[in-house]
C-alpha cells in the first residue's frame, strides 16, 4: 500500500518474498527510492504514468506486462518481468488517499514466451531452409534438364549480352569455347558481321522475340578451324522481370543443317530425275514421229500422242516444283488446261477448296484433265464459241478415308452422243486415280457432258 506521495506504508511477506527485501528495508520509503529505475527508462515511465493516471482518475489501472528490474545484494540488477494492478482506496470526498499495488512475477512465463518465440523463428527457419533446399534442388534438376536437352539453349543478361549459361548443345554448336561472363561479341566474334548480335540488340530493346527459320550462320564448330556452314532454326525470346523490363533474352534452338543439305540434295537429285525424264519423252516422242510417219492419215494419233505426252511433262515440272511430294489440285487442274487448249481454256472456271494430292494421283489427275480438255475442244463444249466448262472438287471423309471429288460439266456446247466405241482417251479417264474406293461415272447428257471421279487423298 502507498500513499499520494508514492510512500511505502504496508506489503504482504508474498510481496517481500517475490521483490527479495526485508519489510524494514522498504518501509516508510517512496516507491522509486526503495526500487530504483533510471527515470528516461520505459520501466520507470511506464510505472510512474500508471500511478498518476490512478491519481487523477480515481479509477483502478493495469499494467499486463513491465519489465522492471530489481536490485541484488550484491549491488547488480535482476532482469524481471511484471503484472500490476493499481486499486486506488478513496476518502468520504472520493479523494484518492491510497494505493493497493498488486503484483505477479512473470519473468518465468517472459521466459517461457521467448524460448516459443525462438522456437517459432527456428521452425521458420527450418521451414526457409526446407524451402530453399527444395528450390535448390528444383534449380539444379532444371538445370540439369536444360544442359542435357537436345537443342542448344542459352540465356543472355543485361546490355551487353553476357553469357549467363549456355548447355552442353550450344557449347558444341560454338567449338566449346568459354562462353559464360562473356558478352556474346566477345564469346562468338564470327557472328558479328553476319547481322546476328544486331538482331539480338533489337531484341533486348524492342521486347519482340526473333524466330530464325533454316538461318544460315558461319561458327567456329572446332577449335582454332575456320567458320563452317551450319543451318539453324531458333528464336531469341526477351527475358522479363516483374515490373516487365528487358533484362536478358533467351536463345533456344536446333541445328537443322542435315535436314537443309538433305533436301537440298534431295532437289538436286528431282531436279536431274525431271531433266531425264524429259530427255526420255523427247527420245519417245521422236520414236512416235518416225513410227507414225509423214503420212497425213496418221497425223491425228501422232498430235494426240505428242499432246498427251506433253501433258505428262506438264505434271511432272509441277511435282517437281513441289519436290515431288504433293501438287495442288487447283495449279495442276489449270496447268493442264493451259497446256491442252490456249486461250481457250479462259472458258473453264474452277472452283474448289486448297487440296493436295500424292504425287502418283497428280499424274493420273493430270492426264485425266487433259483427255477430258481434248474431247471437250474437238467435239464438246469448247468447239463452239458459247462452251464452257465447270470444274468444281471438295473433299469428304468416308469411314477415316478423305476422299477427293470432282465434277467436270460442259454446257452450252453442241448435242453429246456417248461414243461407238471407247479408245485410248476413254479408257484413260475410266482408269481413274486409283485407290480401292476410286470411282468414275461419264454421263453423256444432251446438254453436255459430265464427268465425276473419286478417289482416296
Amino acid at each position: 500500500m502507498v500513499d499520494r506521495d508514492l510512500t511505502i506504508l504496508w506489503m504482504n511477506d508474498a510481496y517481500l518474498e517475490v521483490t527479495g527485501r526485508e519489510r524494514a528495508d522498504i518501509l516508510s520509503r517512496r516507491m522509486f527510492d526503495a526500487f530504483p529505475s533510471d527515470p528516461d527508462s520505459e520501466s520507470y515511465r511506464q510505472l510512474r504514468s500508471s500511478f498518476d493516471r490512478v491519481l487523477e482518475s480515481g479509477e483502478t489501472d493495469e499494467i499486463a506486462h513491465i519489465r522492471y528490474d530489481i536490485e541484488q545484494a550484491d549491488g547488480t540488477m535482476e532482469e524481471r518481468y511484471w503484472s500490476a494492478t493499481h486499486t486506488p482506496f478513496k476518502d468520504a470526498n472520493g479523494r484518492v488517499t491510497h494505493i493497493l499495488q498488486h503484483t505477479v512475477d512473470i519473468s518465468e512465463l517472459h521466459v517461457l514466451r521467448g524460448m516459443r518465440e525462438q522456437m517459432r523463428v527456428f521452425e521458420r527457419a527450418q521451414q526457409v531452409e526446407t524451402r530453399n533446399r527444395d528450390l535448390s534442388e528444383e534449380t539444379r534438376k532444371l538445370r540439369n534438364l536444360l544442359e542435357n536437352t537436345p537443342g542448344f539453349t542459352a540465356v543472355l543478361l543485361g546490355p551487353d549480352l553476357r553469357f549467363a549459361m549456355a548447355n552442353a548443345a550450344y557449347r558444341r554448336l560454338t567449338g566449346n569455347r568459354p562462353l559464360v561472363g562473356l558478352p556474346v561479341k566477345q564469346a562468338l566474334p564470327e557472328v558479328i558481321d553476319q547481322g546476328f548480335v544486331t538482331i539480338l540488340e533489337e531484341v533486348y530493346r524492342t521486347a519482340e522475340p526473333y524466330f530464325g527459320r533454316q538461318e544460315q550462320m558461319f561458327l567456329q564448330t572446332q577449335p582454332g578451324a575456320q567458320p563452317e556452314q551450319v543451318y539453324l532454326e531458333f528464336v531469341y525470346q526477351p527475358i522479363m522481370d516483374g515490373e516487365r523490363q528487358v533484362t536478358g533474352v533467351f536463345i533456344q534452338g536446333h541445328d537443322v543443317t542435315e535436314e537443309v543439305e538433305a533436301t537440298q540434295r534431295q532437289t538436286l537429285l528431282i531436279h536431274e530425275l525431271n531433266h531425264r525424264v524429259k530427255n526420255t519423252l523427247a527420245i519417245v516422242q521422236g520414236l512416235a514421229q518416225q513410227s507414225f510417219g509423214l503420212d497425213e492419215s496418221n497425223r491425228a494419233g501422232r498430235d494426240a500422242f505428242a499432246a498427251r505426252l506433253g501433258a505428262l511433262s506438264a505434271a511432272h515440272n509441277l511435282l517437281t516444283s513441289c519436290n515431288w511430294e504433293s501438287a495442288e489440285v487447283r495449279s495442276l487442274i489449270a496447268g493442264s488446261l493451259d497446256a491442252a487448249l490456249g486461250n481457250a481454256a479462259e472458258r473453264c472456271e474452277l472452283e474448289g477448296p486448297d487440296l493436295v494430292l500424292r504425287p502418283q494421283q497428280a499424274v493420273a489427275l493430270a492426264m485425266i484433265v487433259h483427255e477430258l480438255a481434248t474431247n471437250a475442244l474437238k467435239y464438246g463444249a469448247l468447239s463452239v464459241p458459247d462452251g464452257r466448262v465447270a470444274v468444281q472438287w471438295a473433299a469428304s471423309i468416308e469411314d477415316e478415308t478423305v476422299s477427293i471429288a470432282l465434277d467436270w460439266t460442259e454446257s452450252g456446247g453442241p448435242p453429246v452422243d456417248p461414243p461407238q466405241a471407247k479408245g485410248f482417251g476413254s479408257r484413260l479417264i475410266q482408269s481413274g486415280l486409283g485407290g480401292r474406293k476410286g470411282s468414275v461415272a461419264v454421263d453423256y447428257e444432251r446438254s453436255g457432258l459430265h464427268c465425276h471421279i473419286k478417289g482416296e487423298i
